[in-house]
Parts: C-alpha cells; sequence; structure tokens
C-alpha cells in the first residue's frame, strides 16, 4: 500500500477522486459504478494493472480493485488502496470476476435493485477495457434485479482537466525519454550507426530510460517505435514497431520513444538523416520542421482540432506539401491505459473524437504529426506530450525539434 506524502511533488489526491465520482454518482442516479477499463484503473488506483481487471466504486466508502489473483498483492503494494480494497478472482468455484463481482455488489455493498454504472462503446485503441459482449450478459443475470446503465462519461468528464500531481508526473516522463534520445544520438554518432538495427536503436533508448527511471516502454504500437529508410514513409505512419533492418547512408531515421513515469507518459520522436542529406530530402525536412513549430505556436485555450487543422493545412498548402501531411495533429493522452482519447468523445460518430472540441487550460495531449512521402521513401514524426495553457502550450520534452544529420 502505497502512501505518498502531500509535500511529494507527484501527489494525488484520490480520496478526492473518488469523492468527485460519488458525487456525480449520486447526481446521476447510480448506485455502485463498475468500471472495467485501463484508463479509469489506472486513474482511481494509482496501480499499474496489465491483467483484465475491474475496480467497484460505491456510493460512499473506498473503491475496491479486482484484479487477477496472482498479481492482487503488487497491485495493492504500489496503490494507495488497502489490502482489503484490492481483491483477487480465479478460475475455482465461486472466485471467477463475475461471480465475485456480483456478490460483492449484493452482499458487502447491499445494493441488489437499483442502477449500475458500467462502461461500454467501443474504441480503436486495443486495451480500452470496455465490457465484453459475454462480460454485459453475465453481469446483467448476475445482478438480475438491477439496470446496467453506461456511465463511461463520468470519468471521462473528471479526468479531463490534470491536476498538479498528474502535471509533474507527465513532465517527469518527458525527461526520462529526453535521457533516451540523448544516449542513442551519443551511440550513433562518429559511425556508431554502422551495422546498428532498428531493434539495437530501441534497446539503446530503453535501456538509457530504464536506468533513469522509467517503468515501461508503454505504447501498444509495439513499445519504442523505429523506422529507416522507406519504413519512415509508409502511408499514415503512426505504427512502426522496430524491424531487424540495418541503418544505411542517405536515408532518414525516425525514433519515437516512450517512458512511464508513475504512470505518467512520456512520448517523443526525433528525426534523423544517416549520412549528408539531398536537397530534396533537406526540402521535405524543412517543411516538417515548419509546420510542427507553427502547431506548437497556435495550440492553447480555445483551439479545436478541426480549427487547428485548417489552419496548419493551408500552410502546407501554401508551401507545396500538402499532400505529404496526415491531416491530424493530436492524440490524447491520460494516465496509463488512456492513450488515444481526445476531449470526451462525443463527436457525430459515436466514441471518435469530436473534431470541434474545445480546448480548454490544464488540458494534456500529444502533438502528433505525420510526413509521409512513401514515393521517395521519406517520412517524419514528431510526437511530444503538452499542456495546453491560456495563450499558449507547453511542450514537455524539451528535446531540441530539428532534422540532423548523422555521419
Amino acid at each position: 500500500m502505497s502512501t505518498p506524502s502531500q509535500n511529494d511533488p507527484y501527489f494525488i489526491d484520490f480520496k478526492n477522486r473518488v469523492t468527485q465520482i460519488q458525487d456525480a454518482m449520486a447526481s446521476e442516479n447510480i448506485d455502485v459504478y463498475l468500471g472495467s477499463r485501463l484508463r479509469t484503473i489506472s486513474w482511481i488506483s494509482d496501480a499499474f494493472c496489465p491483467w483484465r481487471s475491474y475496480v467497484v466504486i460505491p456510493a460512499a466508502g473506498d473503491p475496491t480493485v479486482f484484479t487477477f489473483v496472482i498479481d492482487a498483492a503488487r497491485v495493492t503494494d504500489d496503490s494507495w488502496l488497502d489490502e482489503d480494497h484490492v481483491l483477487g478472482y480465479a478460475p475455482m468455484g465461486g472466485m471467477d470476476q463475475i461471480t465475485l463481482i456480483s456478490e460483492f455488489i449484493k452482499d458487502d455493498l447491499g445494493v441488489t435493485k437499483g442502477r449500475i454504472g458500467i462502461e461500454n462503446g467501443m474504441s480503436n485503441y486495443l486495451p480500452e477495457g470496455n465490457l465484453t459482449h459475454y462480460e454485459y450478459e453475465a453481469f446483467k443475470a448476475a445482478l438480475s434485479e438491477a439496470e446496467l446503465v453506461n456511465a463511461h462519461q463520468i470519468i471521462d468528464r473528471l479526468s479531463l482537466i490534470k491536476d498538479e500531481g498528474t502535471i509533474n508526473r507527465f513532465r517527469e516522463a518527458s525527461r526520462i525519454v529526453d535521457v533516451g534520445h540523448k544516449a542513442l544520438k551519443e551511440a550513433l554518432l562518429d559511425g556508431g550507426w554502422k551495422g546498428m538495427s532498428e531493434t539495437e536503436i530501441a534497446g539503446i533508448a530503453a535501456l538509457a530510460m530504464r536506468r533513469s527511471g522509467s517503468e515501461w516502454e508503454w505504447s501498444f504500437t509495439g513499445g519504442n517505435e523505429i523506422a529507416s529508410g522507406y519504413r519512415t514513409g509508409l502511408a499514415g505512419g503512426a505504427c512502426t514497431p522496430a524491424s531487424r533492418r540495418l541503418l544505411k547512408e542517405g536515408e532518414p531515421l525516425m525514433v519515437d520513444i516512450h517512458a512511464m513515469f508513475k504512470l505518467g507518459l512520456g512520448d517523443h520522436s526525433h528525426n534523423y538523416f544517416i549520412g549528408k542529406a539531398t536537397e530534396r530530402q533537406r526540402w521535405h525536412a524543412e517543411n516538417f520542421v515548419d509546420i510542427v513549430s507553427l502547431t506548437l505556436k497556435s495550440y492553447k485555450s480555445g483551439v479545436s482540432p478541426s480549427s487547428l487543422a485548417e489552419q496548419m493545412m493551408d500552410f502546407a498548402e501554401e508551401r507545396g506539401f500538402a499532400d505529404y501531411m496526415v491531416p491530424g495533429f493530436e492524440h490524447g493522452i491520460g494516465m496509463m491505459g488512456d492513450e488515444w482519447r481526445i476531449g470526451m468523445n462525443d463527436g457525430p460518430f459515436a466514441y471518435w473524437t469530436n473534431p470541434d472540441h474545445t480546448y480548454h487550460s490544464g488540458e494534456l495531449l500529444i502533438c502528433a504529426m505525420q510526413y509521409a512521402c512513401p514515393a521517395e521513401d521519406i517520412g517524419f514524426r514528431y510526437e511530444n506530450p503538452i499542456l495546453i495553457k491560456e495563450n499558449k502550450c507547453e511542450p514537455l520534452s524539451k528535446f531540441p525539434l530539428k532534422i540532423e544529420e548523422i555521419y
């Protein structure tokens, strides 16, 4: 059981979070909240829960996490919750998660009727954690006198604006990512790149970040993502797990690395040329650096994804490289497990980002940009967590924005 001091820069008032949830439950006439999404469990428990897990939040009192029995003791050790509020389920009579949670709600909490909030929907993010059809039907049968209602908006709304402890965790995770980039650049210089593979690059960065305190290369798109040569220009360019491909002179190299610190996530991409760039390669590079710079200057409270995209694509059209820009400039970010959501996901398509979501001071997101020219075997990526402020944004990674030549 973890009990950080309020003087700790990474302190989060989890009891206050629970109180906020319970106040929202009361206003929506929800008697119990059954959370199943990874983002929800991270935001409430402060523990890394890689196994299928759930959290039950009563109308009053502390929540209870249910996770696979082999990990329950470790989750208790990581969390602010005590051992009575982190329970393990197991594949044996009466100990499976459906039976255990249903009986806990009915017998321990005394809730047999009323409204039970659940988390359902869809996502393009693989480990989202919405209830499966089987889980929904099983809980509905086991809690037959109660009504299951979709209530994920409670957590989404409360977790949108980040508190100081969460922001400091993201800052530290970004500092760790910068350590990884520095170590990798040093390894590449003076011919160090010769004979080096993408997987080795991923490992060099990972080792440096682990030494600096990273807990996990958190991305679900292959850990640290590395692309060289033609792979940098693959259409879309947003998922490149490191391959065994060797670096070659005359080619671009994209390094997108990730760190985790106390469930706060660091994510930054940096781009290189191996050897001297051609005039055409440099033209592409200058386009990309200029549009990223303009994008970072444009983020502030009151901006929306659609207004930003329109402004940036107009700039790309004027410069003649719009065909190479992927017309999206950010993705959402929260505590571990909340990698994609921007705003409330209340757009014109169910569970997708609202392109007219207006950013507010205190939101965190990833400025995420891809430039892809597959015909010329070249592409670049930029990712960096940014904190939205009233009149500007704060990029959390401080690694310099440029595309460097490595000899």
